[in-house]
């Protein structure tokens, strides 16, 4: 499709305004925010759907934000997510492209090319997430912690995290040869990267500053977090569902080895696990199995070796509390209970970890336009952080979603269509995006930073990005 129609006027204003002497390689001394980068729609589906060519010729002719589509229901057998529009594979041109629809093929293509390119523009990399991947159990199913460990494992050094992005906006220049992840699609799946929701949390906190995190779903599952302590702040490491239930507590020794305590989903039958953190995060879960009837267990270790363990709980008839004592046997990951009687002790407080001057609470409350379940941690320095995934990719934010997925994004996105919201999160400096560009009638002022077009070698395009100023 092309277009002889004259570009507006407004457009020349903004050039003018985003050109610096003529000069568009002074362009780049602007914020990010600022700058025009030239885009495509759908990059994956070169000729197929439209006239991109491959990802590497996209690449070398300029643009600077590649769009993947997303889906993760092959995970478990493939170990990786795939391309494709409404499925695998589907609209995927492979001329010049990879030959599989796996995405870190893609991914590959991607980084050898900015590897060799370190004086070019930031690239966004975007993943349209067609699939819901909240469903996925565990890393090993393709939780979005696996989408972010094959990011860094991908884009190494040459990624910029969503964390770290500084609270001033940065010159391009800085960021030159940089790779920006971006999530885009399933909402469900953006809206559980910026927190997690729980009800009744547990966690422990051993001397080797390793963090374990139980809570329950609210609807009768049992999830966990894993983490590390430093200097005051967590990094949480891994999640996934491990059981059945509610009202959760865990114990954790200095080798990593744990002991979970639950009330049964429908009943009041406790049961408990054994277990053992690894140094990558994981948790390698014993079988569950019941050691007696009553509702809110709580459990500690209660000697230095970590072996011996005191569980306190209530009746399930009255207020009486009871208590068991237990021998952890790892070799047969099973613990040796004795010595059940009534107690005038409390139950243990399952929220509270510390050791020595470290410490770490677990507990449930809004953060702005978050839910009141929301996962939230406090330490010893710092209070009230969210537990989620650690924040690799940037978060879109798109036309009718919810104010939590609005709250800090600093990229926004809409049908091309949509001049007033584009303009309007232009003015806000926001990264802004409007997908199927494919006129010159679309034209803003200020004009949209990433025009994703499927048409990007059209003249009308040339010379609109040209008299933007689109920064390569």
């Amino acid at each position: 499709m092309t277009h002889s129609r004259a570009l507006p006027s407004v457009l020349a204003v903004a050039a003018s305004v985003l050109l610096v002497g003529g000069n568009a390689r002074a362009d780049a001394e602007v914020p990010l925010p600022s700058a025009v980068f030239r885009a495509t729609h759908n990059s994956y589906s070169g000729n197929v759907d439209g006239a991109r060519n491959s990802i590497t010729y996209q690449l070398d002719h300029g643009v600077r934000f590649i769009e993947l589509d997303v889906h993760d229901n092959g995970y478990a057998t493939a170990h990786d997510y795939a391309i494709g529009h409404d499925a695998p594979g589907d609209q995927v041109d492979h001329s010049g492209n990879p030959a599989s629809n796996l995405l870190r093929d893609w991914l590959d293509v991607i980084d050898t090319w900015s590897e060799g390119h370190p004086a070019a523009a930031p690239l966004v990399v975007m993943f349209d997430l067609k699939d819901d991947l909240t469903d996925n159990p565990s890393f090993a199913a393709g939780n979005l912690g696996a989408l972010n460990q094959e990011l860094v494992s991908v884009f190494g050094p040459r990624l910029l995290a969503a964390e770290d992005y500084p609270a001033t906006p940065p010159a391009v220049d800085t960021l030159r040869g940089r790779v920006l992840p971006l999530l885009s699609g399933n909402a469900k799946s953006r809206a559980e990267y910026k927190r997690d929701l729980g009800n009744s949390p547990a966690v422990a906190l051993n001397a080797a500053g390793q963090i374990v995190e139980v809570h329950d779903s609210g609807s009768g599952t049992l999830w966990y977090w894993t983490g590390t302590y430093h200097d005051g702040r967590v990094t949480w490491l891994r999640h996934g569902k491990y059981d059945t239930g509610r009202t959760p507590a865990v114990a954790l020794n200095d080798d990593g080895d744990l002991v979970e305590v639950h009330q049964s989903e429908n009943a009041t039958t406790l049961w408990y696990h054994t277990g053992h953190l690894g140094a990558d995060g994981e948790i390698s879960w014993s079988p569950s199995r019941q050691y007696d009837n009553g509702v809110l267990p709580t459990v500690a270790f209660t000697n230095p070796a970590g072996t011996q363990v005191r569980e306190i709980h209530r009746s399930q008839s009255n207020s009486q509390n009871w208590q068991w004592n237990g021998v952890l046997n790892t070799g047969t990951s099973t613990v040796s209970w004795s010595g059940n009687a009534r107690t005038s002790d409390a139950r243990f407080d399952k929220s509270t970890s510390a050791r020595g001057a470290s410490s770490v609470r677990v507990w449930t409350g809004a953060d702005g336009p978050t839910p009141a379940q929301t996962l939230r941690v406090d330490t010893d320095r710092f209070a009230g952080d969210r537990i989620r995934y650690r924040q690799v990719a940037f978060d879109e934010f798109q036309k009718g979603d919810s104010a939590e997925l609005q709250q800090g994004a600093l990229f926004y996105a809409a049908p091309a269509t949509e001049s007033a919201f584009i303009t309007a999160a232009r003015r806000s400096g926001r990264l802004v995006r409007g997908w199927d560009f494919d006129s010159a009638d679309l034209a803003t002022s200020p004009p949209v930073g990433y025009p994703a077009t499927n048409h990007p070698y059209d003249a009308w395009y040339e010379n609109l990005l040209t008299r933007s100023g689109a920064v390569q």
